[in-house]
């Protein structure tokens, strides 16, 4: 090649160079433009019209996969320095037969040595390749090819679903690397072959989406006959499958394999590579295509068990729990379950809401021990009883013993924790019982948040195990458009991350988010979407309305059976939270002891159950009243304590520490009622 000086830009041709049919570029690394004699324009078989000077105008005749390697050598050479560079590659024509090529090309730098143009020459190399250069070339392709097929091996090893299968395969660098140029997919279902990966853009043919298995396609052919399907040109394709191949001509498709997808000797789909820059197939590429449908079948019949398992796995979860949540007057609530964990890995979260009589309602929130499908049966379980426990009117405390005493009984290993607060819509008292669960949380109007410190005792289980059935009562007066939270510990958590920090992360979340509770709930969920390692999530949220709050006080009723402890133990309960919840000042102990006796003047002098209610009366003075209502309609009368000192000091409590008392009849027995004036709030 005659040389050529740095500034004389584009080189001038050579007339003996075109004699020997060789063509030569100058490319002007600093504008990117790269000049082409004629015989260049025939090599490539391409016309000079058709090229703008910039080398990427040459994509149409140079393979992709050639392209890209040929990009490999020159950059490494203008890196390391060298002078020049020589490849051989190939070109696909005009008519679609691919031709091999070679390229001289030398490099041109300044005096600091940075490269600044390449001159080079590029020849029709075909008749030169003899057969043992060809097949040293074809052993370079087969090694190339089979370490793709083992990559895209690798690659579909960690694919958990179906789309993730067809994204590793779609993978338009995959695709370059075996050579292909759009890709088809389909799944065996119901005696059809569903199209779920129809290639490049414009290659879905209209009426294809579902074929039967007896249709004329290539897909419906190797499911029928289990036998790879090889289309070496054109021609073959435009004769095998004439309804096919006019849909799909202008893609410039110069061959394709099909192959059968077949997992436990029975197909479950078909997968189809289609080329524009190849003509026939090797033995070895036969043999490595063939590896490749046997390993993603494989790894696509895992995924699509994979999938079973989860939407099983899913199905169970939704069945134990609530269907849905009921319209309660007076509140507005919102529910959330979100499952982390994929496949059979289902875990026991769990809500519910439970209407209770008297204006109450029970709310409750558990996680039960693992993740599978016994945690999520023990869970469907435990709702259940912890429903029934609570609709029979039990107390709190007395609701979440029963529990821990059944699953105790329960024929299994696992323990749970819940948290089961108990709500008075019409005073905004809220009793919390907690076992071995996190703390609820409570956001203000303002949207500021604070953590309920509720005193707690072991899961449940674990306490009926160990003895410990004992579960303490935390009150608190919930206000009118204040909102309580209750959640399960995949909300909170973080790996390496301490409770407190994560406890102190979602007050912070909630006082930043929305004030509508469905997208607070929301919100919430999504936050967690993105954390590695993430739980699953059980959220209730509930909100006492402003519209709705009551005016004239609050009311409390406690129904006290005879011979029952429990229920005494929960009747105090009650009054102690509702004499500090609706302000008793510093008559509260005043108010506990009188209610307290006189409840058990009913029980001790009479047959039957005590009914205790407490009401707040507003007018000149608010005033908190006391009834205790009872089957008998003997009247109590006032006396001295005996010598012991122990008995008849029950209406000489009452006279002495409320301002007014008083018995009633009612129907078949009485009331003994009493009232105490406290505090005035605003």
């Amino acid at each position: 090649m005659v040389d050529q000086d740095a500034g004389d830009w584009p080189a001038r041709p050579d007339p003996i160079l075109a004699l020997n049919q060789l063509g030569t570029f100058d490319w002007d690394l600093d504008t990117g433009l790269m000049h082409m004699d004629a015989t260049a324009f025939e090599v490539f078989d391409i016309l000079p019209e058709e090229y703008d000077g910039r080398p990427e105008a040459l994509a149409s005749r140079v393979p992709t996969g050639e392209g890209q390697r040929l990009d490999a050598i020159v950059a490494q050479a203008l890196k390391n320095g060298s002078e020049n560079y020589g490849t051989y590659f190939r070109i696909r024509r005009r008519d679609g037969t691919i031709l091999w090529t070679h390229t001289q090309g030398y490099i041109r730098r300044d005096e600091s040595g940075r490269p600044r143009r390449i001159i080079g020459v590029v020849r029709d190399a075909t008749q030169e390749l003899s057969d043992t250069r060809v097949r040293m070339l074809r052993d370079a392709e087969t090694r190339r090819l089979t370490s793709v097929v083992e990559g895209a091996t690798a690659a579909l090893s960690y694919a958990r679903t179906v789309d993730d299968v067809i994204e590793v395969l779609g993978n338009n660098e995959g695709l370059a690397q075996l050579g292909a140029a759009s890709l088809v997919m389909g799944l065996v279902e119901g005696g059809r072959i569903h199209l779920v990966a129809e290639g490049q853009q414009g290659a879905f043919v209209p009426g294809t989406r579902y074929t039967r298995i007896d249709e004329p396609y290539p897909m419906s052919e190797v499911v029928r006959t289990l036998t790879p399907l090889f289309i070496e040109s054109r021609e073959d394709f435009a004769a095998g499958y004439p309804i096919l191949w006019p849909h799909i001509s202008h893609l410039q498709v110069t061959s394709a394999v099909y192959l059968p997808l077949i997992a436990q000797a029975r197909p479950i789909g078909a997968l189809g590579l289609l080329y524009r820059d190849k003509i026939g197939f090797t033995a070895e590429d036969r043999n490595l295509l063939v590896a490749l449908g046997s390993g993603i079948a494989q790894n696509l019949a895992r995924a699509m068990l994979y999938e079973q398992d989860k939407d099983l796995a899913q199905g169970l979860q939704q069945a134990m729990l609530p269907r849905s949540i009921p319209a309660v007057p007076g509140v507005d609530i919102a529910v959330r379950y979100r499952s982390a964990k994929l496949g059979r890995d289902i875990g026991g979260d769990w809500y519910d809401l439970i209407p209770l009589p008297g204006g109450l309602i029970g709310a409750v929130i558990g996680d039960v021990q693992g993740h599978d499908t016994h945690a999520a049966s023990v869970m469907g379980q435990l709702r259940i009883v912890l429903r029934a426990y609570a609709s029979e009117g039990h107390t709190p405390s007395t609701v979440m013993a029963r529990a821990s005493v059944f699953l105790h009984e329960l024929d299994t290993d696992r323990f749970a924790t819940c948290l089961y607060a108990q709500v008075d819509l019409t005073t905004g008292v809220v009793q919390f019982v907690r076992a071995g669960h996190i703390d609820p949380l409570v956001r203000r109007i303002d949207a500021t948040c604070f953590r309920v410190p509720v005193e707690g005792g072991l899961p449940l289980g674990l306490s009926a195990e160990f003895g410990r059935i004992e579960y303490p009562v935390t009150t608190i007066e919930l206000d009118p458009g204040y909102t309580l939270l209750l959640c399960t510990d995949g909300l909170v958590e973080e790996p390496g991350a301490d409770l407190d920090d994560g406890m102190q992360r979602l007050t912070r979340q909630i006082w930043a988010g929305p004030l509508d509770l469905d997208d607070l709930a929301d919100r919430l969920c999504e936050a967690v979407e993105d954390r590695d390692g993430a739980d699953d999530v059980a959220l209730l949220l509930l909100r006492r309305r402003l519209s709705e709050a009551p005016r004239s006080g609050g009311r409390l009723k406690e129904h006290v059976a005879p011979n029952d402890p429990e229920a005494l133990v929960g009747a105090r309960h009650m009054i102690r939270a509702a004499v500090r919840a609706w302000g008793a000042g510093e008559r509260a102990d005043e108010i506990e002891l009188v209610a307290d006796e006189m409840i058990t003047n009913a029980l001790m002098h009479t047959d039957g159950a005590a009914v205790v209610t407490l009401r707040v009366l507003s007018g000149a003075d608010r005033r908190l009243r006391v009834e205790v209502e009872d089957s008998s309609s003997a009247l109590p009368h006032r006396r001295e304590a005996g010598d012991d000192g122990v008995s008849g000091r029950g209406l000489l409590l009452v006279d002495r520490l409320a301002d007014v008392w008083g018995v009633e009849p009612r129907g078949r027995g009485k009331c003994v009622w009493c009232e105490f004036i406290v505090p005035a709030r605003d």
